[in-house]
């Protein structure tokens, strides 16, 4: 009886586990964002962001920069930018999905929220 009810608190622990964190992508934060400037080169653009998690060969203008978090048992957060290039200059950035609030733009101390 007593090796039953040891077994049973140790499955019992075992679902309680914590799970880790699974990060994959590149982190896009609200400072790199706002480094980019239209007519940047690829080279000034990879400097910044680092090189894109993806480049389509079928689209060689366009990198997405990808970032996904499950932060243990909880929802998966997804975000990041698609850069298009044109003539080997950055031309437009669209952004997807909410960025992480550590790096949303913060109110200066003593701001009064509307």
């Amino acid at each position: 009886m007593q090796k039953l009810l040891i077994f049973i608190t140790v499955i019992m622990l075992i679902g309680c586990a914590h799970k880790i964190d699974i990060q994959q992508g590149n982190v896009v934060s609200e400072e790199m964002l706002a480094s980019l400037q239209p007519g940047m080169t690829p080279r000034q653009v990879v400097a910044v962001m680092g090189s894109p998690m993806l480049q389509d060969p079928f689209h060689a203008d366009r990198w997405d920069y990808y970032y996904s978090m499950r932060p243990g048992r909880d929802e998966i957060i997804r975000y990041g930018a698609t850069l298009y290039f044109a003539d080997e200059q950055l031309q437009r950035i669209e952004r997807w999905g909410p960025l992480p609030e550590q790096d949303r733009p913060r109110p200066a101390p003593g701001a009064s929220r509307l």
